[in-house]
């Protein structure tokens, strides 16, 4: 049996990062398929720490908050820098990833429509950090802090994959970030689990919207 296991609804949504870091280190893990119906029942709802997924286990040990997750799987594989300089930085990029993250999550569950246009017309303010970001380690040739992968890279591979979906040539004026996206999307294992059905069959989103 894997050793982990990841319950959530079937969409990519706030566990694709966990999931590209799993592949990316060569692990297993279950998925624990939540549908609307077993959701609204309010059984599982109310055994949730916080009312609400994911849900990560490993062993005896039950975790949520995807953030949380990450940050433990980061430290587990050594994915959290080299030393405490380098974690408090990536703790930066992460939250900054956070922050982009909830505007997406509005706009699609709340604003699509209406939003969108402006929402993508202020995207490259919003991207702008993690061009810095990268500008700042190494010119940009490597990862967003030190020269491994962290837990935060696999956190903004996925916000980025999913804004070139939502605005295709949004990366177009950052070209730190357009190769970034392109060198750690070529990672092996990486690349076979992007082209995976575990992946390309999940929809991004619960609503439908992208």
């Amino acid at each position: 049996m894997p050793p982990y296991t990841i319950t959530y609804f079937p969409v990519r949504g706030r566990c694709e990062g966990m999931r590209m870091l799993l592949a990316d280190q060569g692990q297993t893990w279950k998925e624990d398929v939540v549908t609307r119906d077993m959701w609204m029942k309010g059984d599982l709802k109310a055994s949730c720490l916080y009312g609400q997924l994911p849900k990560f286990t490993d062993g005896d040990l039950t975790l949520y908050q995807s953030n949380a997750i990450l940050r433990y799987l980061g430290r587990k594989y050594g994915l959290y820098g080299k030393d405490s300089k380098e974690a408090a930085l990536l703790d930066v990029a992460n939250d900054g990833v956070e922050d982009l993250r909830l505007k997406y999550a509005r706009l699609i569950y709340q604003n699509y429509e209406e939003g969108k246009e402006q929402y993508v017309k202020e995207l490259p303010v919003q991207l702008k950090p993690f061009e810095t970001l990268l500008s700042q380690n190494q010119g940009g040739k490597t990862f967003l802090v030190g020269d491994q992968i962290s837990f935060a890279d696999y956190n903004l591979l996925d916000l980025l994959l999913i804004h070139q979906i939502l605005a295709p040539s949004c990366l177009d004026a950052f070209p730190l970030l357009s190769a970034y996206v392109a060198r750690l999307s070529s990672r092996p294992k990486l690349k076979a689990f992007l082209a995976s059905p575990q992946h390309t069959d999940l929809p991004i989103n619960g609503n439908g919207k992208q």
